[in-house]
């Protein structure tokens, strides 16, 4: 039986490109029920044995093992994780951007944090283009190693660099909505032209112009995963004693802390609280994690 992979899943359906290099035009899909009993559904980006039926449409039926998963957005197999966040309009927001860091942190993928609209950014900007507001927080993401791209769609401005990571790659665009997502994918594929809207600046936000997840083929062999954009992530796979594990520059003090499964919140000895007491882990960062742990203790008391 043929082999593919899942390229786009909308209403039901899932659009499958067969591994078959002369064959450039994806089969429209139905995922056969025993996926349904077992509590299991593809996403894009899974690799699938499919069946073709009578009427030209197939039927997917086994998924072959995945690299890695998200939930939301719901993508597998994903290589790199392009996160996008506006330096304005609507404002960067440090702890939604922290949150991503956890889930893709969890899923075990490669980051790059992509800040967009660096044509919006005021006058008082460095020689660099990076004003004095930008610069610490680029140089605390960069070392804990996470890299950073300030962009421009508009003015073309680290396209090719984003573009240049994904080669061979299977990546996924994610971030809030309004940041600027679908404008970098048309500045990266010419002619694809995905629906952009404006800034509600009463609400500050941006409406959600992508309403399903789709890989877009790039010309230097990567595949790009568009994703419909939100402004609220929730903590569905990570749990309050692993939650710290996604905070990469608490590895080297936790590994000292006194108690096993310290959760680096009051406990004696512990070496998180002292690094940041001492300025080797941000305070930010520190606070957010602290957000998250609190996030999760509900969560869990809810259910």
């Amino acid at each position: 039986m043929p082999t593919g992979l899942i390229v786009k899943a909308l209403s039901g359906y899932y659009y499958v490109l067969a591994d078959d290099e002369q064959t450039t035009e994806a089969v429209q899909c139905r995922a056969r029920g025993i996926f349904k009993k077992r509590g299991i559904s593809p996403l894009v980006g899974d690799r699938v044995v499919y069946g073709l039926t009578e009427n030209g449409e197939g039927t997917v039926d086994e998924i072959l093992p995945r690299s890695s998963e998200l939930i939301r957005p719901p993508v597998a197999n994903i290589d790199l994780a392009v996160l996008v966040f506006s330096v304005t309009e609507p404002a960067l927001n440090l702890p939604l951007l922290d949150k991503f860091l956890v889930h893709t942190e969890s899923a075990g993928l490669d980051t790059l944090i992509c800040l967009t609209k660096h044509d919006l950014l005021s006058e008082g900007s460095s020689p660099g283009g990076v004003s004095e507001e930008l610069a610490p927080v680029i140089r605390l993401y960069e070392s804990i190693g996470y890299p950073m791209l300030v962009t421009s769609a508009k003015e073309g401005v680290g396209v090719s660099e984003i573009y240049g990571r994904l080669a061979g790659r299977i990546g996924v665009v994610a971030g809030q909505s309004g940041v600027g997502k679908s404008s970098l994918l048309n500045a990266m594929v010419p002619g694809l032209s995905l629906e952009t809207n404006e800034i509600s600046m009463k609400l500050g936000r941006g409406k959600h112009t992508t309403r399903h997840v789709e890989l877009i083929r790039l010309q230097n062999g990567g595949l790009i995963a568009d994703t419909p954009g939100f402004s609220q992530l929730d903590f569905l796979q990570v749990d309050a004693e692993g939650l710290s594990g996604a905070f990469r520059e608490f590895a080297p003090y936790a590994a000292a802390c006194r108690f096993r499964g310290c959760l680096h919140l009051h406990e004696p000895g512990c070496k998180v609280q002292e690094a940041k007491e001492a300025g080797h882990i941000a305070a930010s960062r520190y606070n957010h994690y602290i957000q998250f742990l609190n996030e999760i203790k509900d969560k869990k008391r809810r259910y």
